[in-house]
């Protein structure tokens, strides 16, 4: 009897650990979980797709700020390294939005990746994402920022340009009505307002031509071309400016090189280059226009006797409106575009404009075009006429 209590108690007792053990393996699977959540978290469904396909930058966070996904642009920007965010910034909106449960929406500049030194402007909206995740959406704004500065500076130079020149005419035909009764006086007032008018006239007509290059169908209307032909154009255009001053243009138009383009704008590029090179030459000097092909390529060189381009200025000579002596330009009536038009004119043909200058040496400015195809039996080009 007492041997059947034993054996019965004993069972039970089994049964109640059995029980207890269980209990604490479900609790501890649990706890196994919430745990591997924590170390593995998960992106919400559908973001991490969303990321993948977004073409601006995008980064989800973690509670302690680890980047749990990335979208590739924010990779291109260099927002995120090691998996988390690199700029203090940033990492600082994404708390502020945590604490606040508020997004916000904020301009940044900032360098570009842990050890760039180019700086990118975004435009950064952070906000929460669920309980858990914080999401940071960048947009590069860098670009747009840089065009409407373009655009403000262009505006300011271009009306600086035009009211020189508005305002002597407007005083030249003042002077001019005074001194009436005096024919020299009438004579040197009338030359000024010839040329003020003509200078005048150059302005709006480069401005034209940029606007024009910045037009999608800027080079629609091309075809084969000679670029001995150019040459002898725009050499010709400039023939009697050079010999008022003295100055020889020595070229060699027997290149028999060919491209593919616009006649108007490629007679314009030259030109401007031979004009450039005849303003800052001095009188009696020489002026060298050189036609070859190298590797498909052709090349078209100015060579002056000027004083040339000091080193810093090199990369800024084709910016609208820049001038290296302001005052030696305004005076040559230059205006300031006529190094742009090229180098937009040039760049719509599939090439590029090079400078060589060294103070007291000179200058050398080549244009570099592709060279045409003229055994092509395209159906664009079947019907063109060759020179």
């Amino acid at each position: 009897m007492d041997s059947t209590w034993l054996v019965l108690l004993s069972l039970a007792l089994g049964l109640v650990i059995g029980a207890g053990i269980v209990t604490l393996l479900h609790v501890a699977a649990g706890h196994g979980e919430r745990a591997a959540g924590v170390v593995n978290p998960a992106v919400p469904d559908g973001v991490g797709q969303v990321l993948d396909a977004l073409d601006s930058a995008g980064v989800v966070l973690d509670p302690s700020n680890n980047v749990v996904k990335a979208s590739p642009g924010a990779l291109g920007l260099g927002l995120v390294w090691n998996n988390a965010l690199v700029h203090s910034e940033l990492v600082r909106m994404v708390d502020d939005a945590r604490t606040t449960g508020e997004s916000t929406t904020r301009d940044v500049e900032l360098a570009r990746g842990p050890f760039g030194d180019a700086n990118i402007t975004l435009s950064v909206q952070v906000a929460r994402l669920g309980t858990r995740y914080i999401l940071l959406l960048a947009e590069d704004r860098t670009e747009s920022i840089r065009l409407e500065a373009v655009r403000r500076d262009f505006v300011a130079n271009i009306s600086h340009e035009l009211k020189t020149p508005i305002g002597a005419v407007s005083l030249l035909s003042e002077a001019l009505e005074m001194a009436a009764d005096d024919p020299q006086q009438v004579k040197r007032f009338a030359q000024r307002l010839g040329e003020e008018s003509a200078r005048l006239a150059r302005i709006t007509q480069d401005i034209i031509d940029l606007s024009r290059l910045q037009a999608t169908d800027a080079v629609a209307n091309a075809s084969y071309l000679s670029i001995d032909q150019i040459v002898c154009l725009a050499i010709d255009q400039n023939r009697v400016a050079a010999d008022a001053r003295g100055i020889e243009l020595a070229t060699s138009t027997s290149s028999g090189a060919q491209v593919f383009g616009d006649e108007s704008l490629l007679v314009v590029s030259v030109h401007n280059l031979v004009s450039n090179a005849i303003r800052y030459s001095p009188d009696g000097s020489r002026i060298g226009v050189g036609v070859r092909t190298v590797d498909d390529v052709v090349e078209i060189s100015v060579t002056d006797q000027g004083e040339g381009i000091p080193e810093e200025d090199l990369d800024r000579v084709f910016e609208r409106f820049y001038r290296v002596d302001q005052a030696r330009a305004r005076n040559t009536g230059g205006t300031g575009l006529g190094l742009a038009i090229v180098k937009h004119a040039i760049q719509n043909h599939g090439g590029d404009v090079r400078v060589w200058s060294q103070p007291g040496r000179g200058s050398t400015f080549t244009i570099r075009l592709p060279q045409a195809d003229t055994n092509t039996t395209s159906a664009e080009q079947r019907g063109v006429q060759q020179p």
